[in-house]
């Protein structure tokens, strides 16, 4: 992979470009330009929204702007001929706004579902967005057109443009118990949230998945943290004060006072998590935001790949 292909994959550098169409776009042609060199070579990655006019078809849904062009018979593609119908579930309370400093979760989490978006529809997929904190914030339905993304874009640049407000809490299981409700179809469902959630006790999450997976969803949950500090506790070994994002409480700690039963506290955690989701037959993928996003799209492309 060229020093130009791995640079659109650095969170940082894909953070600093301006629109979130271009992110996504980089992100993704970084990825696919890599795809030959990579373990991952033979995953068909077309980017078109019209199909070759098939003979004997109906010339209803022939393009005929395309044909004055090309002097060639394409037809419009329509939802149902899509491979899959995608919703991209973005938790976006205030506890994904850390850290602080170089992107956030949120800032990743939003990234990453954009390009996911804009890689589902290039391979012919339908693509959907859904935003929560407390409740469901933003829905859009899956839909196969890129022109469908202009919104969702629009919305996602908004929420990561806007400061934290210390009462965007997180109900992830009640939202994913709307979305069970909501998707009469069967879909596949992507869920990225750093999975905190001060509202509810962890049995209610496991019971939300479970019920997607109840309603024949297939399901891949995106674990979003900064490793370095939210997983491994590594802070300087000085006083430090922790701020809670959700509700604005403050503690002053010593890191290596806690350091080791904080980490056995997580490691605990997340044990629990992939047993549960091993159990219903549910995706788990730990992403951590300093890392690039090649592998993120890989681990998405595996899944999609075994719903076909």
């Amino acid at each position: 992979m060229s020093v130009t292909q791995i640079k659109y994959l650095d969170p940082l550098v894909v953070s600093k470009l301006k629109h979130i169409e271009i992110k996504a776009k980089m992100i993704v042609e970084g990825f696919i330009t890599g795809l030959h060199k990579s373990p991952y070579h033979g995953f068909s990655v077309e980017f078109a929204e019209h199909r070759p006019y098939n003979a004997g078809e109906s010339l209803r849904n022939v393009d005929w702007k395309v044909y004055a062009k090309t002097d060639k018979l394409f037809s419009k593609k329509y939802e149902e001929e899509t491979n899959l119908r995608c919703q991209v579930v973005l938790d976006v309370s205030d506890s994904m706004r850390y850290p602080q400093t170089g992107i956030s979760k949120l800032e990743y989490g939003a990234y990453l579902a954009a390009a996911l978006q804009y890689l589902m529809i290039g391979q012919r997929d339908a693509a959907g967005m859904t935003l929560f904190d407390e409740d469901i914030s933003f829905y859009a339905p899956a839909r196969s057109r890129y022109s469908w993304l202009v919104p969702i874009f629009r919305q996602l640049e908004q929420v990561v443009a806007e400061k934290e407000h210390f009462s965007h809490r997180t109900a992830t299981a009640r939202v994913l118990h709307q979305v069970a409700k909501r998707f009469h179809k069967r879909s596949f469902v992507v869920l990225i949230t750093d999975l905190f959630s001060q509202a509810e006790a962890e049995e209610d999450l496991f019971k939300a998945l479970r019920h997607l997976r109840h309603a024949k969803h297939e399901v891949l949950v995106f674990h979003l943290l900064d490793r370095q500090t939210e997983q491994e506790f590594d802070f300087p070994n000085r006083p430090v004060i922790l701020r809670d994002l959700e509700t604005g409480d403050k503690i002053e700690v010593m890191p290596h006072q806690i350091r080791d039963r904080y980490r056995e506290m997580m490691e605990a955690y997340n044990r629990r998590f992939k047993q549960r989701c091993y159990e219903f037959n549910i995706d788990f993928v730990e992403v951590d935001v300093r890392k690039p996003y090649d592998k993120v799209l890989a681990d998405y492309l595996v899944k999609r790949r075994s719903l076909q």
